[in-house]
């Protein structure tokens, strides 16, 4: 294959959150020419979604839910989207019932036939349950400090362990960390003070995100530093696996991806919520259902069903001590290249879990940083 060479003021690679926000800024706000490098044949990374054959707008990658407090980050997807509100509530099927995640006081009572009343008596019996590690050093053990044994073993144990594939004590404490706790009634997944779904779906969202006659984008291109000439003339925005980068020079960074099954049903709706967690026995973690969070009205409705895996597209890095200590080695060099325009930038790039109303803060701030010097 012949070197590739694109002629450009900012070179973007990969068209999700974090490239396409700043292709938008370059070119709306400086009127930058850019060049948008997609490995894929849509925009719009792991958020993209379609409508099936059911009619129905479905997720390519798993459902995405946006929320948000920060105000700047609201205002800027609202200049491209009109929006419905949507607060994400999610169940989890344990012991023959359905009971909310996160932990609230309904989940207490629900699982262990009890009466608590108010966030006193809630806060009392998670302070019985708990298993204290003042310096938690896996997943595990902040589950312990966090819930107890008795909620870890039903709700998180396994569930974690089909996630990821590993014990919970072989997980970063950081993992765990994520797991929201509620002292009480609150079901609602997020309480962030905005949350809502793109009207149109995600991938219309990041087509009229780029929708600039300063932005070139080219889908179906896999970026190869061996193999493309990249003579941008100020900047280059990487947003892939840094370890492809570098040709896996220090190694293969790991991840946890997912596999899909979609399911019609000839009836309006499937389950009680948008999402239904399975932590237990069934090989799935999860079934999703779409309509829940889109609103669309029809006589039939589609299922996801995901399974995780080790092989596929790379959505969750594995937080343990060999992954970090390989990241560490990567993140030196991508220090250096800054000095050379090159910045990397977005989960992959940066080996973390972002949330996706991060990933337009950190490409929002990744702007204005660059456009002050």
């Amino acid at each position: 294959m012949a070197n590739k060479h694109y002629d450009c003021d900012i070179l973007i690679v990969g068209a999700g959150i974090s490239g396409c926000t700043l292709a938008e800024r370059f070119s709306n706000v400086l009127n930058k020419k850019v060049v948008v490098l997609e490995q894929r044949n849509y925009v719009g990374g792991n958020c993209a979604d379609y409508i099936d054959s059911n009619n129905i707008l479905v997720p390519s990658y798993g459902p995405h839910y946006f929320h948000t407090n920060n105000e700047a980050v609201w205002a800027y997807v609202n200049n491209f989207s009109d929006w419905e509100p949507y607060e994400h509530r999610v169940l989890s099927f344990v012991d023959g019932l359905f009971v909310p995640i996160p932990v609230n006081i309904t989940t207490i009572n629900t699982l262990f036939d009890l009466k608590i009343k108010n966030t006193e008596e809630m806060h009392a019996w998670l302070e019985k349950e708990r298993i204290i590690f003042n310096n938690p050093k896996n997943s595990e053990e902040v589950s312990l400090s966090t819930v107890g044994r008795r909620l870890y073993e039903k709700l998180f144990k396994n569930y974690t362990i089909k996630q990821w594939g590993l014990l919970p004590t072989q997980l970063d404490s950081s993992v765990m960390r994520r797991i929201p706790v509620r002292e009480n009634f609150d079901d609602r997944y997020f309480t962030d003070k905005f949350q809502a779904m793109p009207k149109h779906g995600y991938t219309k969202l990041f087509e009229s995100i780029l929708n600039n006659k300063n932005v070139d984008i080219v889908l179906g291109e896999e970026f190869n530093p061996e193999k493309t000439t990249f003579s941008f003339r100020e900047a280059m925005f990487y947003s892939g696996p840094v370890d492809k980068f570098f040709d896996y020079a220090y190694g293969k960074l790991e991840y946890r991806s997912l596999s899909f099954e979609y399911e019609t049903h000839d009836k309006e709706f499937f389950q009680p919520a948008a999402q239904v967690n399975y932590p237990n026995s069934e090989l799935f973690t999860r079934i999703t259902e779409p309509k829940h969070a889109t609103r669309q009205k029809a006589p039939i409705t589609t299922i996801i069903k995901e399974f995780p895996t080790n092989t596929g597209e790379p959505y969750y890095p594995i937080l343990n001590e060999r992954n970090l200590n390989i990241y560490s080695k990567y993140q030196e060099i991508v220090k250096s290249l800054e000095a050379k325009r090159i910045f990397f930038m977005g989960r992959s790039a940066l080996y973390k879990y972002i949330n996706m109303d991060e990933a337009f803060r950190d490409a929002l701030e990744l702007f204005e940083n660059y456009a002050r010097k």
